[in-house]
This record gives structure tokens, C-alpha cells and sequence, in this order.
């Protein structure tokens, strides 16, 4: 007798995530490894004009090759052997710089611009292993889907384009891990490498609320403690010794974020270039995203909450990071990477991936060649207006990615990774997991209702 979708939706297969993962790992890792390698030597390659002229500021936008990495060497001290710390880094990505900085200094001598092109090269040398790091723990974490979630990270037009432009496949890296940590029930060392996560870049501080909300729907306190815990004493380890010693150093992060215009990559860039006085004020502008993501997050709170089958992890993973992105007044061109694990990881369908990828190359040419009119003032590039276009496209193809995974959670028999017998293999605890309770909007009174359900452990 054939199953209906219902029951497949309910009912999980028990250890289907585990056992296509465990078999299949071994052969996947040669592939994987090739297909990243192939990838960031394109992406070095893509770079390559900019290095034989020493990346002078105004050929990196000519040539879209642009990259902070060797600019910020001069620029942030690094040059004359300081720690970076007053940037608009965290401090785990400050050392990270000065780590490579040192081991460039050893290798290019006294020669500065020796130093400058070492140290660019020490970087993706880095980087490089953060890309190979974070595509095996996608890949772990897919499940059966390994093969499938891997290639997409791996070879990826956006790791190609984005990889060298700053440090934040560092934080990718170590999320990756973190969630790799996690799905394999380690909730303590998960917890550890997300407090370096959050050390190296702020956005992976947005995992514990989808963590929070899975794990109370589930029960999983003891588990979701542990990680708590260890990341809030990650964090710290890191970052009291310099708050210690150099407080206003450290905050300077904070407060540059607080303070920092509307970025390029913004949405709310169009209305400001179109003369809509609102965003004019700073201080006005943060309350406007903050309240727009805020909005969002309590949409998907109540959708983690209140969906008749519970969402994976990395769906909502990606969704909370998404909507910080599209409200959020920065959107750099290497923030695609942030995306790029939680999107393969929460809808492993081709379709929307590639026409997403299509329209994040088109915003990564769109914005260097409208840079290089308005920086260079050359007469070059494209105009304003024809910017707006790629600028808009990346917008709506994160949009159209995010209702489609909503789509997904609302409707579990069109999940590829549900519909292959799975439960979400990132899970970790939750992974198969009954719910203790959840959140019911809809009733003949019209209030909500929470519903608890007291089961039996398997």
C-alpha cells in the first residue's frame, strides 16, 4: 500500500540521516576537495589583473577584481606591525589579520611592497582552506545530500567572485563547522565554535534564535544550555582581554556599525539616491531596519513555532539571516557568502539557486562598474539608474529564495530533503525528535492556543 503525503510529512524515517551520511562521507571528500580547489584557483585567476598592477584602487573597479585584503594592510597598520583592532572588524578577525600579517613580513623581508602582495597571498592561501573547511561541513551536514549541497557551495559563481574581497570565509568557515558540531549532537563544541563565529563576524550571532525556538518546540533544553553556554564563554574568552585593555578600541565596531551610512548594496540605497529625506538621519535609519528585521524575526518565530511539522534547522538558519540582510542598511558584495551554506543546506533544489547566483554576478559587475564612475569620476562604468537594475535583481532573488524555503516549511512534502525519507539532518537532537510543544493560530475563538504534547523518548 502506497503512503500518503501526510504520513510521510509525520511520520520520520529513523536513522536515514545518519546512515547516508556516514556511508557515503569517504567518497565525497576527493570531490569536494577538486571542485573547491578548481573554484578558488578560478577565483585567485579572476584577481589576477589587479595584482600585476600592484591593485591600484581605481584598476580594481575597472577591472572588478577588487579586494580590501590588500589595501587594509596598509591602511589599518598592519604594515608597521599593529594589531588592527580599531576597524570595523571583531577581534577574532582582527588577529586573524595580524596572524597573516606576521607570516607575510617573515616571508617578503623588509620590502613593503613585497609585504603588501605576501600578505595578500597569505590571506588566500587562508582562505582557501576556510572555503575547503566550510564545504565539507555543508556537506556533512546535508545528509544523503552531501554530494548535491557540497557541489553548490563548492562550485559556486559566488565563492569564485567573492572569496578574496575581505575575511569573511573565516566566519563562514567556522558557522559551518559549528553547525557540523551540532548535527553531530556535540552541543558543547558546537557551542565553542559558534562563540568564535560570533568573535570573527557578528551575523552569526542570528543562529541562536533559531536554535532557541526549535529546541523549546522539542523539548531540548539540556542540549540547547550546553551550547548556550560554551558560546557565551567562547565569546568572552576572546573578546574580555581586550575589552580589558583597550575598551574603546574594541567598541569601535560597535560603534561604526551604529554610525555607518547606507552602504552601496542597501535597498534603502534606491529611495536615498531618489531623494527620500527619511533615511537622510542616521539615527532614524537604524530604527527603521532594526524595526524591519525585528518584524521579520517575529514572522519567523511564530512560523517555527506554529508550522504543523517542524522546520529544519537550516531553513530557519537561513531565513534569519536573509532578512537581516534585506533590512539591513550594509550589503556588501562578500556577504553572499553568509548565504551560500545556509541556502544549499535549506533548499537543495537547483532552480532558484542558479537564477539566485545569476543575479549575485550581476550585482558584483553592477556595482564595480558604477563604482568606477562615481569613485574614479572617469566617465566610465554604467550609470546610476542602470545599477539600480542588478541592485534590485540580488533583492528579489534572496526574496524569492526565502518564500520558497517558507513555501517548503508550510508544505514538508515539496522539502527535497524531507521528501527523500529524511527529518533535518543538521538537527543534531532535533533531528527526529518529537514535539513538546507548539503554537496553534488558528481556533473557534480566534486566540492562539499552545498545545503541549508529553511523549515517550525513543
Amino acid at each position: 500500500m502506497s503512503q500518503s503525503w501526510s504520513e510521510v510529512d509525520v511520520v520520520p524515517k529513523p536513522g536515514h540521516s545518519w546512515q547516508g551520511r556516514r556511508r557515503a562521507w569517504p567518497t565525497l571528500v576527493p570531490v569536494l576537495v577538486a571542485g573547491t580547489l578548481v573554484t578558488c584557483g578560478l577565483g585567485f585567476v579572476q584577481k589576477l589583473p589587479c595584482q600585476q598592477s600592484q591593485f591600484d584602487f581605481g584598476q580594481m573597479f575597472q577591472r572588478a577584481c577588487y579586494t580590501d585584503i590588500h589595501k587594509l594592510y596598509y591602511e589599518r597598520g598592519l604594515a608597521a606591525g599593529n594589531y588592527p583592532l580599531k576597524i570595523e572588524y571583531p577581534v577574532l578577525t582582527g588577529w586573524f589579520m595580524q596572524g597573516t600579517a606576521m607570516i607575510a613580513r617573515l616571508v617578503a623581508g623588509a620590502d613593503a611592497a613585497r609585504q603588501g602582495m605576501a600578505f595578500y597571498w597569505v590571506n588566500v592561501l587562508a582562505l582557501i582552506v576556510c572555503a575547503l573547511l566550510a564545504v565539507l561541513a555543508t556537506a556533512y551536514v546535508a545528509g544523503r545530500n552531501g554530494l548535491r549541497a557540497g557541489l553548490m557551495v563548492a562550485l559556486s559563481p559566488a565563492l569564485l567572485l567573492a572569496a578574496y574581497i575581505n575575511w569573511d570565509l573565516f566566519a563562514v568557515a567556522l558557522s559551518a563547522l559549528a553547525l557540523a558540531a551540532w548535527a553531530k549532537r556535540r552541543p558543547a563544541a558546537a557551542g565553542v565554535l559558534l562563540g568564535l563565529a560570533i568573535s570573527a563576524k557578528f551575523y552569526p550571532l542570528f543562529f541562536l534564535g533559531p536554535l532557541v525556538l526549535l529546541c523549546a518546540r522539542a523539548g531540548q533544553w539540556r542540549a540547547l544550555g550546553r551550547l548556550m553556554a560554551a558560546a557565551a564563554t567562547t565569546w568572552l574568552v576572546v573578546n574580555v582581554p581586550i575589552m580589558y585593555v583597550a575598551w574603546d578600541d574594541w567598541v569601535e565596531f560597535y560603534s561604526f556599525s551604529r554610525r555607518r551610512p547606507i552602504d552601496w548594496g542597501s535597498i534603502f540605497y534606491l529611495p536615498v539616491r531618489k531623494n527620500v529625506p527619511i533615511l537622510d538621519d542616521p539615527h532614524l535609519l537604524n530604527v527603521i531596519c532594526t524595526g524591519a528585521f525585528l518584524v521579520m524575526a517575529l514572522g519567523i518565530a511564530v512560523l517555527a513555532l506554529a508550522a504543523k511539522r517542524r522546520p529544519r534547522l537550516p531553513q530557519l538558519l537561513f531565513l534569519v539571516v536573509a532578512a537581516f540582510l534585506l533590512s539591513n542598511k550594509v550589503w556588501s558584495p562578500q556577504y553572499v557568502l553568509w548565504l551560500l551554506p545556509l541556502a544549499v543546506l535549506a533548499r537543495p533544489k537547483l532552480g532558484a539557486y542558479l537564477l539566485w547566483q545569476a543575479a549575485e554576478v550581476a550585482y558584483f559587475f553592477g556595482i564595480w562598474g558604477y563604482l568606477d564612475g562615481a569613485i574614479n569620476g572617469n566617465g566610465a562604468g554604467i550609470t546610476e539608474d542602470d545599477y539600480f537594475i542588478p541592485l534590485v535583481l540580488r533583492f528579489s532573488a534572496v526574496l524569492l529564495l526565502a518564500a520558497l524555503v517558507v513555501w517548503d516549511i508550510l508544505n514538508p512534502h515539496h522539502d527535497l530533503v524531507r521528501r527523500g525519507g529524511q527529518d533535518d539532518p543538521a538537527g543534531g537532537v532535533l533531528d527526529e525528535a518529537e514535539d513538546k510543544f507548539k503554537i496553534s493560530l488558528g481556533s473557534s475563538e480566534g486566540k492562539l492556543i499552545i498545545s503541549r504534547t508529553q511523549t515517550a523518548k525513543r
